[in-house]
């Protein structure tokens, strides 16, 4: 099975940018769906964006119009842009193929100022 490695995360004062990428180990292509999940501390992980191979892409109410997925098939590389940062998103962020339940080490992210 292809995995997945984290990176790009970092403290970020509120209103700040950053963008989070995701290195397969092998070819994405067949993956029909990518997903960016997060946990906060002391909650449970969510998933806040899903990309589908057609390019149609989902959005958690919580980050909707600040965060944009997309994916580069040529460098089997997902990204998670997110801008106008808040406290209330620092989390553990991860990326993996929708339904999958095993996860990679993730990369923090820490909104604070």
């Amino acid at each position: 099975q292809v995995q997945f490695v984290e990176s790009g995360g970092g403290l970020v004062q509120p209103g700040g940018s950053l963008r989070l990428s995701c290195a397969a180990s092998g070819d994405i292509l067949g993956i029909s769906t990518m997903g960016w999940y997060r946990r906060a501390p002391g909650k449970r992980r969510n998933l806040v964006a899903w990309m589908h191979s057609s390019g149609s892409a989902y959005y958690d109410a919580s980050v909707k119009g600040r965060v944009t997925i997309s994916r580069d098939n040529a460098k089997n590389t997902v990204y998670l842009h997110i801008n106008n940062l808040k406290p209330e998103d620092t989390a553990i962020y991860y990326c993996n193929e929708l339904g999958r339940t095993d996860w990679g080490q993730g990369t923090q992210v820490t909104v604070s100022s």
